[in-house]
């Protein structure tokens, strides 16, 4: 219990700004096998992100969400909402998986070698392909999540949630499939490379599955579900991609690879949430 505790908490140092106590982060300490284990908690940063995700947009309905507001622009609103929501898991993650995204993009987005791109992931400076790539994806993010609100704003908050959670579970999967690649001496990912164990991976999943608890809720359990379904569906598919693409390019997976996994697949579930939920209402 004790060892679990360290290494969710390490978790939580390394993949958001929450910072621990001094005492606290002395006694979680730091060696790579325990980070590699704190990979395992990365679906349990999801629901915290998830849920911060959830609050604010809901704290942005009920402080803006007047009659006026209402009457004039709910699409604003919602569009508002979207961008505050955004801007507090960027906030809160450091933008670390924005930034793997950006730095993927600029990489494989032309027809670089594969040094070469492991090169360009590593260079601080920012090309037009991790601009419009970042860009696009934010604006996209944004208004999937504006569409999904102004269609049934309680749909949204168990998306979010749901998105963020499987989001950061398929990424590991990678990790146990392909292998760290890294220029040497240019790592700072090599501490928390390796194959992640039966257990570790097994116990990621573990935190997915209380997604599954929304099928008991009191109204709506079955949409829901079909909902939290459709999008870990989705989101694994797309993760599949990615991790072929990554081997396809780079013969194996870098902590950037990861963070653009881990935002490609936030999208396909917005994506699938929408078009689920298009569909049930047509009907």
């Amino acid at each position: 219990m004790q060892h679990s505790l360290r290494s969710l908490l390490l978790a939580l140092q390394f993949f958001t700004r929450i910072p621990l106590p001094s005492p606290v982060e002395k006694w979680v300490g730091f060696a790579p096998e325990r980070m590699r284990e704190a990979m395992g908690y990365m679906p349990a940063i999801g629901w915290l992100v998830g849920m911060v995700a959830s609050l604010v947009y809901a704290g942005v309905l009920e402080l803006w969400g007047t009659p006026l507001m209402l009457r004039a622009s709910p699409t604003l609103l919602a569009l508002l909402a979207a961008l505050l929501s955004t801007a507090a898991t960027i906030w809160l993650t450091g933008g670390m998986h924005e930034d793997g995204l950006a730095d993927v993009a600029d990489a494989l987005g032309g027809y670089a070698s594969s040094e070469r791109a492991l090169q360009i992931m590593k260079d601080s400076r920012v090309g037009n392909y991790a601009v419009l790539t970042l860009g696009m994806a934010l604006v996209l993010k944004m208004g999937l999540l504006a569409a999904l609100a102004l269609l049934q704003t309680r749909t949204l908050f168990c998306v979010l949630v749901t998105a963020h959670v499987v989001s950061r579970f398929f990424p590991l999967l990678l990790v146990n499939w392909l292998p760290h690649v890294a220029l040497e001496g240019q790592s700072k990912t090599r501490q928390v490379a390796g194959v992640i164990g039966g257990i570790r991976l097994w116990s990621a999943a573990l935190w997915c599955l209380p997604l599954a608890a929304v099928y008991w809720l009191p109204r709506g359990g079955a949409l829901l579900l079909l909902l939290v379904g459709s999008c870990t569906v989705i989101a694994g598919l797309v993760a599949m991609l990615m991790g072929w693409w990554f081997h396809r390019r780079l013969k194996g997976f870098t902590g950037d690879c990861l963070g653009a996994t881990q935002q490609a697949c936030e999208l396909a579930c917005y994506a699938t949430a929408l078009t689920v939920m298009l569909q049930v209402i047509a009907v």
